[in-house]
């Protein structure tokens, strides 16, 4: 299904916006499965219904771009969960300690091995491109460029500026697999990627230690603001925007002193650090630039900004837009009615142990997936 044929009037549009946050994206799976079903329950759309068929432009960071691929190739939820389920403990394979102590916690070989075999799989192309015919969404991908050292949002918008086939290091041409394992190579956990743009190669990590590792807003940007080139409507009753968390983690310690705070200390706990304060900033934007009408608390003072809070008035929304994460903490799995999960076990990317747990935490956030609040996008 193309972008128009779910909308030929091009009326309304639908984004989709997946936080990074490594293994701990098994609770954003939760949440889309109970969207897939009740998306395709309420439309009547029958078995085959994906939430491609929804959605016209998804985007992901990190885990995230990793999920957002794969909806976008049109896999049904309990497949890539399915793809969780067998391949993240092997993703997440230790180095050897020599490595582990110098460069990064996990080799990449089977990681890049398991995104090259389920792209090629859904798409049916031996290698497939960020242009590729077979992503029936537009695609946002989030990296960081360390050789430039900038954030690369990288979308398969056919009019983007680096995206004319003209161009020499036209982003269309580059391997689907290469740019979502670029923007999983978390600093600390896994080495970076390399990617020939062009004549030139480029280092990029994870696009979560850039602003965007909750996409949210950025992929608002890129959908309506002149440069991209879509000028998509800019109304909160024709723009939708879902943005889906993988939990807020924030490594909390009061008994920290000054002195822990070396070396180590500080190479282990930025990245996620970095990860936290952005998701919270590009959730924060939405709520003040769209019209929230679900999420929880962001902190004690702004609250949940449901409703006209921000400049302007409600007329004046941008979009409708919609949140939905956990709180990893101990009073916030307690609130989810999971008193029996500790909170360090499901808090770090690298869980894989406790895939089961993340999962009980996805199933509870999900039971917060309204269809009142898609009225005016059920068509």
């Amino acid at each position: 299904m193309t972008i128009a044929a779910k909308d030929p009037t091009g009326n309304t549009r639908r984004l989709l916006a997946l936080d990074g946050g490594g293994i701990r994206g098994t609770i954003t799976l939760e949440v889309l499965a109970e969207l897939e079903r009740s998306l395709g329950e309420r439309l009547q759309a029958g078995p085959g219904f994906v939430l491609a068929n929804y959605f016209d432009y998804i985007a992901g960071t990190s885990t995230g771009a990793i999920i957002a691929t794969c909806l976008s190739l049109g896999m049904r939820v309990a497949d890539i969960r399915a793809f969780y389920l067998a391949s993240g403990p092997a993703m997440f394979d230790k180095a050897n300690l020599l490595k582990r102590y110098l460069r990064n916690k996990y080799n990449d070989e089977q990681l890049a091995g398991k995104l090259q075999e389920v792209i090629r799989q859904q798409s049916g192309e031996q290698q497939a491109t960020l242009g590729t015919k077979a992503l029936k969404t537009l695609l946002l991908l989030i990296l960081r460029n360390a050789t430039t050292d900038s954030p690369w949002p990288l979308s398969n918008n056919p009019a983007a500026a680096f995206n004319d086939p003209a161009f020499k290091g036209c982003n269309l041409n580059l391997p689907l697999w290469q740019l979502v394992r670029a923007s999983t190579a978390a600093p600390t956990y896994f080495p970076p990627e390399v990617v020939a743009v062009g004549e030139e190669e480029f280092v990029f990590v994870d696009g979560g230690v850039t602003m965007y590792n909750n996409p949210a807003f950025q992929l608002f940007l890129m959908a309506t603001i002149s440069p991209y080139k879509l000028r998509w409507p800019t109304e909160a009753d024709k723009l939708l925007l879902v943005s889906v968390g993988t939990g807020a983690a924030a490594s909390a310690n009061a008994n920290l002193a000054p002195e822990q705070m070396n070396l180590l200390y500080n190479a282990s706990s930025i990245p996620s650090a970095l990860m936290y304060g952005a998701s919270n900033e590009q959730d924060l934007l939405c709520r003040v630039f769209g019209r929230c009408l679900h999420g929880a608390e962001i902190d004690a003072e702004v609250r949940d900004l449901k409703g006209d809070i921000g400049p302007g008035s409600i007329e004046q929304k941008f979009f409708t837009y919609l949140r939905y994460n956990a709180d990893l903490s101990r009073a916030g799995l307690n609130q989810l009615g999971l008193p029996q999960i500790k909170p360090e076990n499901v808090q770090q990317m690298d869980s894989v142990d406790y895939i089961s747990q993340l999962q009980a935490v996805g199933q509870a956030v999900a039971k917060e997936v309204d269809l009142a609040h898609f009225a005016g996008f059920l068509n």
